[in-house]
């Protein structure tokens, strides 16, 4: 536990910035989750609207260093090209 009192205020901010981080994880998964679906079900339009939504989301996370950069940038590669492989 910790003793000092700027220790005990470090951990208060853990705690609170862990769970604006985890919101924002799972809010770009949910995004992610969209795009999957309509590429799955085939839909050009839908694939290129979610995807147009979900780079933008992504590269948020990666200014808020929720998610590191080469992964955002290997993750877009590999939507991109799932979203290029319909058309």
């Amino acid at each position: 536990m910790a003793n000092t009192t700027s220790a005990k205020k470090a951990t208060r901010k853990i705690a609170s910035r862990t769970l604006i981080n985890t919101a924002r994880r799972s809010r770009v998964r949910g995004f992610i989750r969209k795009l999957d679906d309509a590429v799955k079900a085939g839909d050009k339009e839908a694939a290129k609207t979610a995807f147009a939504v979900v780079e933008p989301e992504i590269m948020r996370a990666v200014s808020k260093g929720v998610i590191a950069k080469n992964t955002a940038a290997r993750k877009v590669s590999r939507l991109s090209a799932r979203v290029k492989a319909l058309a």
